[in-house]
């Protein structure tokens, strides 16, 4: 059984940095991809960026897109995610995501297993 561990939120203000990392267990990582969505007070869950694991490509939303970088240590079956510049629209619960599959990454039915989530709030 596959089970994500995320961490690394916080409460920063706006124009600060975190770094959210995500620990995968339970099977070794050769294929597919990993994500992270965000889901604030009232709204849907939202993609936020993606990776695949044989490849490294990288996925991001417009809204993140320059501020935010995922990145993948396959080794440690980890992936994180940096965060800069953020501001109070950021502020979320992250969630990080496994999935079999290398398409259909901005879609949450495409992942398999999910992480508990950490809270990030950032302050104006």
């Amino acid at each position: 059984q596959v089970q994500l561990v995320d961490s690394g939120g916080g409460l920063v203000q706006a124009g600060a940095s975190l770094r959210l990392s995500c620990v995968a267990s339970g099977r070794t990582f050769s294929s597919g991809a990993m994500g992270w969505f965000r889901q604030a007070p009232g709204k849907g869950r939202e993609f936020v960026a993606a990776i695949t694991w044989s490849s490294g490509t990288t996925f991001y939303a417009d809204s993140v897109k320059g501020r935010f970088t995922i990145s993948r240590d396959n080794a440690k079956n980890t992936v994180g995610l940096q965060m800069n510049s953020l501001k109070p629209e950021d502020t979320a619960v992250y969630s990080c995501a496994a999935s079999y599959s290398s398409y259909g990454l901005r879609y949450p039915h495409t992942y398999d297993y999910w992480g508990q989530g950490t809270q990030v709030t950032v302050s104006s």
